[in-house]
Formats: structure tokens, C-alpha cells, sequence
């Protein structure tokens, strides 16, 4: 199944108008993050894109695992399944202040979208190496439409 394209701004507004339907008071379908956790740990994603050295790279044996096994899954056409296993650097143990995270991402994915997908294609990214602007399109769409669905938005 075709994902949406993030990088079109109609697709970047509605991923939004899903976040903003979330509140403090917001609980999950499945799993155990809270609502404030989840919108940070799906900021995550977008802090190794752009802030460089605040989450360390694989070493070269996760490294070889990541781009030969979970690439395909997480860059590919079909959706995650629930409960799916994240890297270490994407689980939040601090709880997060709602309305900041929520705009953090809010931001991020603004900025993705207007930066645009010819800015993405062939971008390296922090676990899978160079990613075409297709494979970057579905992690990020993917990622923040499971969690989104987590929370029933």
C-alpha cells in the first residue's frame, strides 16, 4: 500500500490537524506510552535529521542489522504493526510537557514539507544509510500515522 506523500503540504496539514486532536487526557489504543511521550519519541525521528550528534549512530554490527533487516520494514509500503520494536534512542522514560512537544512537531514536520522531498532524496539517514525521497516519504509518513492511530487521532 502507497503511503501519502509528506513532503506535499495537503498531506503535512492533515498529518497536523490529526495532532491537534490530541489532549493531555488522550490514551493509547495499544502499548504504554502516554500522549506526550508518544509526540516526543515521534520527535525523535526528526532530531536526527536535523540536529546532528544529539543521537549516536549505530555501531557497525547494528548497523549492517539495520540496513540488511529493518530498512525494508521501516522505508516500505506496509504499515507497522502494533507493539513494534523501537532503538533505544526512541524510547522517552521522562515524562514531557504536552503543548511543547506537540509543537515541536508540529515544526518539524513543517519544516520537512517546505524544505520539500528534493532535499530528502538521497539524504543520509542516522540508521539506514542514503535514503531515496519515496523511502524518506514513508518512514516519516508511517511513523506518525501508527502513533497517530495509537491515540485514535
Amino acid at each position: 500500500m502507497p503511503f501519502p506523500n509528506i513532503f506535499k503540504q495537503e498531506v503535512a496539514e492533515k498529518i497536523i490537524a490529526r495532532i491537534n486532536q490530541l489532549t493531555p487526557q488522550s490514551q493509547p489504543q495499544w502499548g504504554k506510552m502516554s500522549v506526550d511521550k508518544m509526540l516526543a519519541h515521534c520527535c525523535v525521528a526528526y532530531e536526527t535529521i536535523y540536529e546532528p550528534g544529539k543521537h549516536p549512530p549505530p555501531n557497525f554490527v547494528m548497523g549492517l542489522i539495520m540496513k540488511l533487516f529493518v530498512k525494508s520494514v521501516v522505508t516500505g509500503d506496509k504499515p507497522l504493526r502494533k507493539n513494534s520494536p523501537t532503538a533505544p534512542y526512541f524510547i522517552i522514560a521522562a515524562d514531557k510537557d504536552f503543548e511543547a512537544e506537540k509543537a515541536r512537531l508540529i515544526a518539524f514536520i513543517r519544516k520537512t514539507q517546505q524544505l520539500g522531498e528534493q532535499e530528502f532524496d538521497g539524504k543520509a539517514s542516522l540508521s539506514f544509510g542514503p535514503l531515496t525521497k519515496t523511502e524518506w516519504s514513508n518512514m516519516l509518513y508511517k511513523h506518525l500515522d501508527h502513533h497517530l492511530t495509537q491515540f485514535g487521532a
